[in-house]
C-alpha cells in the first residue's frame, strides 16, 4: 500500500509538470486553420502530449467539424486520418492524469467528432467518470448526463446514480439555469424519461424512498401514455423498490384489463396478465380465463410460459380464491402444458426452437416441458454447429439436465470446427461439462482445444468473465497456467475491484465467491504454482453472515449419530475445515474404527456451534494420532444431483476433492437414500449409519 501511494504522489508530481509546460504546443494547435495541420502536431509531439493537449485537440477536431456544412463526410473524413488512432491511444494512456473537467469534456468532444470509432476509449472515459462521480461538481455532472444521453444508455445504472446525487445536492444549487439543464431530477420529466430513470434506480437498486415517490408520482402522471410492455416494467419497478400505493396499482390495474379486453396478440396478452398476476392483491377472472384460452393455438413457447407462470402465481398464493376459478385455472394449466409439447413435437427446426427456448424459465418449463425439450433436441442435434453451439450448450447448463449424447455432440462440434467458434463462446461451451459434471471422449482433446483457443485473447475478456472460465475449469480438475497467471496477479485484481464496483450487488457477490472457490481449488489442487490463498478475511465475514440453523434432515442425523458413535461428544457439526469447506458433521476413529471424543462441545440442538478458526496452512488430517481417521459425513440435497439422474454435480465434485486432499474420508448421504422406504424407520436408518462408518451390518 505505501508503494501504491509513493506511485501515487510521484504520478501527480508529473501530472503537474506537464500541465505547467503544455501551453505552447496549445497555442499552435488554436491556430490550426484545418485538421491536417492539427494531426500533423500531433504526430510530431505525440511521445510528449499531456491530458490537457489532448482534450484541445478533440475540441479543436469538434469546432473543425463545426465549421462544415457536410457533417456526415467530415466525420468520415477525420476517423479515417491516420494519426486519428494516435489521437484515440494517447487520450486512452491519460485517463488517469485528467481532472475531472478534463474527464468529461474529453468524452464529450470525442462523441462529437467521431462517433462510430471510439467504443473502447468512451468506455474507459465513462467507467472511470463513474469511480468520480461523487466528487464532480455539479456542472461536471450535468455534462457527463449529457453525454450519456448521447449514448442513449437511459437505462444505465448511472442515470439513477446521477439522479440520486442531484436529489441530495438539490438545495445546495443556486444557479436556476443549471437547475433546469438537469434532465433527471426536472419537474418537467417526459413519460419515457421517468421510466428510464425509474429502471436505473431498480438496476443499481436505489433506496431512496423520496426519490421514487417523486419518480413514481410522474409516472402515475402519465399512465395512460404507456404501453403494455412498458405498464409490465413500471409494475415489476415499482415492487421491486418496494414502492406502495393503492391508488397507483389500482390505476396500473383498470389499465392492464382495458388493453387486454381489447388485445388480439398472444405476446400481448402474455404481457398483460404476467403484469397482472404480480400486482397485490389481484386474481385471474372467467374473462380473462377464456381470451386466454382462446388464443392458446397461436402461441409460442415464451407466451405459453408467461401464461403458465401467471396462472402458477395465482395459484400458489391467491388462498382466497379456493372455488371454481381455482378449478379453472388448473384446467388451464392442463390445456397450456398440452399446447406445449405439442409445439415442441413438431418443431423442426434447431435455430427456429432456439429462438423460443433462450429465454425459458420457471418452475412450469422445468415440471411439464423438460424431458419434451431434451427429447427435441436430441431430434434436432445434427443441426448443432459452429453458431449455435454454445448458445445450446449454455441453455443446458442452466437446465441442470444431464444427457451425455448431447454434451458429446457439443464436444465434437468444438473439436472440429473450433476455428469458426470466437473464442469468448468458450466459457458458455464449458459451463454445462463444469456443472453436470462429464467429460466427454476424449476429454483432454476437448479441453486442451478450448484452452489454446482463448489463451491469446485471454487480455480482451471482462474480469467477471475471466474468473467464471477459471472456475468452471477448476471444477473439472483442469488448471491452465496462462490463464492462473492472467488471473492472480496485481494489476487484474485491482482492475476487478473497480468493475466490481459497477455490478449490481448479486452479481458482485457472485463474482467474489467464484474467485474465492478458484483461489481455494488452485491452493488446493496446484500447490506448484504457488499462488497465496488470500481470502480469509472474506470467508469469515461470509461465515457470520450466513451461520444459521440446522435443517429437519440434518436434525435427525445428528441425533443418531450421536446414538451411533457413543455420545454427542464424538461428533462435531458444521465444521469448517482450513480454507473454509463447511462439513455437516465430523468424526473420528481411531485404527481400530472406535470413536474418538472431542471433549466438552455441547451444543444446543439445531444451532450451530462456534469455530475455533485452525490454521489454513495445515491438514488437519496430521494431527490425528497414529492409524486414526478423520471423517466427514455430508448430506447430499436435491440441489447436488443433476436433476434427471443421481449423478454428482460439479461443485459437489470439487468438494470432495478438496476434502479428500485435506485429509479426510468422505461419507455422503444422498436425500434419495436417506428418505428412501428401506430407510422409513429409526432402526434402519441407524443400520444405514453404522454400515456407512463402520462397515457393519445390523447391530
Amino acid at each position: 500500500m505505501l508503494r501504491l501511494r509513493a506511485i501515487y504522489t510521484c504520478s501527480w508530481r508529473v501530472f503537474q509538470f506537464r500541465t505547467c509546460s503544455c501551453k505552447p504546443l496549445i497555442s499552435q494547435m488554436i491556430k490550426c486553420t484545418d485538421e491536417e495541420q492539427a494531426f500533423d502536431l500531433i504526430k510530431k509531439n505525440k511521445a510528449t502530449f499531456s491530458e490537457k493537449q489532448v482534450e484541445c485537440a478533440f475540441n479543436i477536431l469538434w469546432q473543425f467539424q463545426q465549421q462544415r456544412t457536410s457533417f456526415l463526410k467530415n466525420v468520415d473524413c477525420i476517423r479515417d486520418y491516420p494519426h486519428f488512432l494516435t489521437l484515440h491511444n494517447l487520450a486512452t494512456s491519460q485517463i488517469e492524469f485528467m481532472d475531472d473537467d478534463t474527464l468529461v469534456n474529453v468524452l464529450y468532444f470525442i462523441q462529437q467528432c467521431a462517433p462510430e470509432a471510439h467504443d473502447l476509449l468512451v468506455e474507459a472515459l465513462v467507467i472511470e467518470s463513474w469511480r468520480r462521480l461523487e466528487r464532480f461538481d455539479i456542472n461536471v455532472l450535468s455534462k457527463f448526463s449529457s453525454c450519456l444521453a448521447n449514448q442513449h444508455l437511459y437505462y444505465s445504472p448511472l442515470m439513477g446514480k446521477i439522479a440520486d446525487i442531484v436529489h441530495r445536492n438539490l438545495e445546495t444549487i443556486d444557479d436556476l439555469r443549471l437547475k433546469s439543464t438537469i434532465l433527471l431530477m426536472s419537474e418537467e420529466l417526459t413519460s419515457q424519461q421517468a421510466l428510464a430513470v425509474m429502471s436505473a434506480m431498480e438496476e443499481m437498486e436505489s433506496r431512496n424512498s423520496h426519490l421514487i415517490k417523486k419518480i413514481a408520482s410522474i409516472l402515475h402522471k402519465h399512465l395512460d401514455d404507456y404501453k403494455p410492455f412498458e405498464l409490465l416494467k413500471i409494475t415489476q419497478t415499482l415492487i421491486f423498490l418496494h414502492f406502495q400505493s393503492k391508488e397507483l396499482f389500482v390505476k396500473l390495474r383498470e389499465l392492464l384489463l382495458r388493453y387486454l379486453k381489447i388485445s388480439v396478440i398472444p405476446s400481448e396478452i402474455a404481457i398483460l396478465v404476467y403484469a397482472l398476476s404480480i400486482l397485490p392483491s389481484s386474481n385471474l377472472g372467467e374473462v380473462e380465463i377464456s381470451q386466454i384460452e382462446a388464443v392458446l393455438p397461436q402461441c409460442d413457447l415464451n407466451d405459453l410460459n408467461g401464461f403458465a407462470t401467471s396462472v402458477l402465481r395465482w395459484i400458489q398464493y391467491d388462498r382466497k380464491y379456493l372455488d371454481s376459478t381455482t378449478g379453472k385455472q388448473l384446467k388451464l394449466l392442463q390445456k397450456l402444458d398440452h399446447y406445449g409439447l405439442q409445439r415442441l413435437r413438431k418443431c423442426n427446426s434447431l435455430n427456429l426452437l432456439w429462438k423460443e427456448l433462450k429465454s425459458l424459465k420457471g418452475d412450469w418449463f422445468t415440471e411439464s416441458l423438460l424431458e419434451e425439450t431434451v427429447a427435441t433436441l436430441l431430434r434436432l442435434m445434427d443441426e448443432i454447429n459452429s453458431k449455435n453451439v454454445a448458445e445450446i450448450a449454455s441453455f443446458i447448463s442452466r437446465t441442470n439436465y444431464l444427457n451425455t449424447l448431447l454434451l458429446d455432440r457439443i464436444a465434437s462440434v468444438v473439436v472440429q470446427q473450433i476455428e469458426k467458434i470466437h473464442p469468448f463462446e468458450i466459457l458458455g461451451i464449458i459451463l454445462p461439462f463444469s456443472a453436470l459434471n462429464y467429460d466427454p471422449p476424449k476429454n483432454d482433446e476437448f479441453f486442451r482445444i478450448c484452452i489454446q483457443h482463448l489463451n491469446s485473447y485471454l487480455s480482451g475478456l471482462e474480469p467477471p468473465m475471466l474468473v467464471f472460465l477459471g472456475f468452471s475449469l477448476a471444477a473439472l480438475g483442469y488448471f491452465p497456467e496462462d490463464l492462473l497467471k492472467a488471473i492472480f496477479n496485481i494489476k487484474f485484481l485491482s482492475k476487478l475491484d473497480s468493475q466490481l464496483e459497477l455490478l449490481c450487488s448479486s452479481l458482485n457477490r457472485r463474482v467474489q465467491f467464484r474467485l474465492m472457490e478458484l483461489n481455494r481449488a488452485v491452493c488446493l489442487e496446484c500447490p506448484e504454482y504457488q499462488i497465496p490463498w488470500f481470502h480469509d478475511r472474506f470467508c469469515q465475514q461470509q461465515y457470520n453472515k450466513d451461520i444459521g440453523s440446522m435443517n429437519g434432515a440434518q436434525k435427525q442425523i445428528y441425533k443418531m449419530l450421536a446414538e451411533v458413535l457413543g455420545g454427542y461428544n464424538c461428533v462435531k457439526a458444521s465444521v469448517l475445515t482450513p480454507y473454509y469447506h463447511r462439513i455437516d458433521f465430523e468424526c473420528v476413529l481411531d485404527k481400530k474404527k472406535k470413536p474418538l471424543p472431542y471433549g466438552s462441545h455441547n451444543i444446543t440442538l439445531g444451532k450451530l456451534p462456534e469455530m475455533h478458526w485452525e490454521s489454513n496452512t495445515q491438514i488437519t488430517g496430521s494431527r490425528l494420532p497414529p492409524g486414526a481417521e478423520r471423517i466427514a459425513l455430508q448430506f447430499l440435497d436435491s440441489r447436488a444431483f443433476c436433476r434427471n439422474i443421481p449423478h454428482l454435480k460439479g461443485k459437489s465434485a470439487m468438494k470432495k476433492r478438496h476434502l479428500e486432499i485435506l485429509g479426510y474420508h468422505i461419507i455422503q448421504i444422498p436425500h434419495f437414500e436417506w428418505n428412501c422406504m428401506a430407510l422409513s424407520t429409526k432402526e434402519a436408518r441407524m443400520d444405514y449409519l453404522r454400515e456407512r462408518i463402520f462397515g457393519e451390518g445390523k447391530s
